[in-house]
């Protein structure tokens, strides 16, 4: 039985909001898993720091191409859980 932890859409907001922040203006509790990043006011360095802050609380490993090629919140939330299960597929 695995007891892989799962990367939601709730984690990513959080730790996003952490790390930094909302811009004015952005309802993060809205229909945001299309939207991209930029369009939700986060440039590629509150990226990256959300990327540090996943790893850490996951204990998975990113590479920066992840974190620019994963646009939206769907994609970026889909590759943390690939990382996720690939770890764990590791550890097993």
């Amino acid at each position: 039985m695995s007891s892989t932890r799962t990367f939601t859409f709730d984690d990513l907001k959080r730790i996003l909001l952490e790390g930094a922040g909302a811009e004015e203006g952005v309802d993060l509790d809205g229909d945001i898993l299309d939207t991209g990043f930029e369009e939700l006011g986060y440039e590629s360095l509150a990226l990256l720091e959300t990327g540090g802050r996943i790893e850490r609380e996951y204990g998975i490993t990113l590479d920066d191409s992840v974190l620019t090629d994963a646009v939206t919140p769907r994609l970026l939330i889909a590759v943390v859980n690939e990382h996720i299960t690939a770890a764990a597929d590791v550890a097993a």
